[in-house]
């Protein structure tokens, strides 16, 4: 048996900030919340944190690479520890490796690598988004169109295959219709809207056959207007469904991401990183389709000027959530952990500091930048 305890933390607790707290780890769960003198009753190994911010661990459902790897380069176990290694640093602790829309024979490379990867115990691997390709090409971003295709029965089977994690689709709704959308989420995938020219009808349609989200709102679907509210407008209206937000001050205006925040309940807005390989990595360009996609000061394009993802990573989304959002920071952490974790039905392993889930925590210093992070209870960093 495995028991220490994490002490001299203001932790974020699911009832509540506890001030001068400590989180007692027994064999990679929480065992119990508790102060000093309460650790010490656990064990005598108390590791102490200084007075930094103890949160869960950050879930990032949208991570295309980092550490000098892109998932669609490298479809490998290898690729996705590489990728999930370079997002730790920064207190993710759990995420979903995301291939944007590739050919069919890819796809199914990258599902294999999934399990594989699961299979093997890579830290943090919860399945995979697949972002397209099953998109509209008037919002198709970065994304290469000519690998935009509906789906046959056969190929909705190779794409909902993962047998022993998540599967996150992106689609657009009006390019499949609403039976395609039931087929996929009856085989157990989450379907989202995004990379979406749609109306509000047929985004409507989308959700009544089991949309369950949206992927970067705002961006790469149709605009909230008037009398034509768009996938925007879907999006803003639902009351059940959740929306990725990429908080970098480039992707979306902040005002329009407060207007996001006054429109939609509580819970229902999740931070995303879209992250591309320089997160974690000095080097600030990669090969996508043939094309050289580069980072100029933090943001990320192709050769034509369109955003291609981003060099986000998930302590900066928190950050950035509170300082250009003026979100208090304990909204800005639920929008990292607890929110990702009940978008994925995981809140009763994940997501927040509470007896019995996963140690799967995050110190953060006054200038909220990561400190530690542990992941089932083993330090990552």
């Amino acid at each position: 048996m495995s028991i220490f305890a994490l002490v001299n933390a203001r932790v974020f607790a699911a009832q509540g900030l506890i001030e001068d707290g400590a989180v007692v780890v027994r064999d990679g769960r929480i065992a119990a919340i508790t102060d000093r003198a309460g650790a010490k009753a656990f064990t005598e190994d108390l590791r102490d944190l200084g007075g930094a911010w103890l949160a869960p661990g950050f879930i990032d459902i949208q991570v295309n690479g980092g550490g000098g790897v892109l998932f669609n380069n490298t479809p490998t176990a290898e690729g996705i520890d590489r990728i999930g290694r370079a997002h730790r640093k920064y207190g993710t602790t759990a995420f979903l490796p995301t291939l944007i829309s590739d050919r069919a024979e890819v796809m199914d490379t990258a599902i294999a690598a999934t399990r594989q990867a699961i299979a093997d115990g890579v830290d943090g691997v919860l399945g995979i988004h697949l972002e397209g390709p099953y998109l509209a090409p008037a919002r198709k971003g970065t994304h290469d169109a000519q690998q935009f295709r509906v789906p046959g029965d056969e190929e909705i089977a190779m794409v909902t295959a993962l047998d022993n994690g998540l599967t996150l689709m992106t689609v657009a709704p009006e390019a499949i219709g609403p039976e395609r959308i039931a087929a996929l989420v009856a085989r157990g995938a989450i379907v989202v809207a995004g990379h979406t020219a749609a109306s509000y009808e047929e985004v409507r349609a989308g959700l009544d056959a089991g949309l369950r989200g949206f992927t970067h709102l705002y961006n790469a679907m149709s605009p909230l207007q008037g009398r034509e509210p768009g996938a925007v407008g879907a999006a803003l209206e639902d009351p059940h469904s959740w929306c990725g937000m990429i908080v970098d001050g480039v992707h979306v205006h902040p005002a329009s991401l407060r207007v996001a925040l006054a429109a939609k309940q509580r819970g229902k807005l999740v931070l995303v990183t879209d992250a591309m390989p320089m997160v974690g990595d000095e080097r600030p360009s990669f090969d996508l389709y043939g094309e050289t996609i580069t980072a100029v000061d933090g943001v990320v394009r192709n050769a034509a000027g369109s955003l291609a993802g981003s060099a986000l990573d998930m302590a900066s989304a928190v950050r950035n959530a509170v300082h250009l959002l003026g979100l208090p920071l304990e909204e800005a952490l639920r929008m990292a952990t607890l929110y990702p974790a009940q978008f994925l039905r995981l809140e009763h392993e994940r997501g927040a500091i509470a007896e019995g889930l996963r140690a799967d925590l995050v110190a953060l210093d006054e200038d909220l930048r990561v400190v530690e992070t542990w992941i089932g209870g083993k330090p990552s960093l």
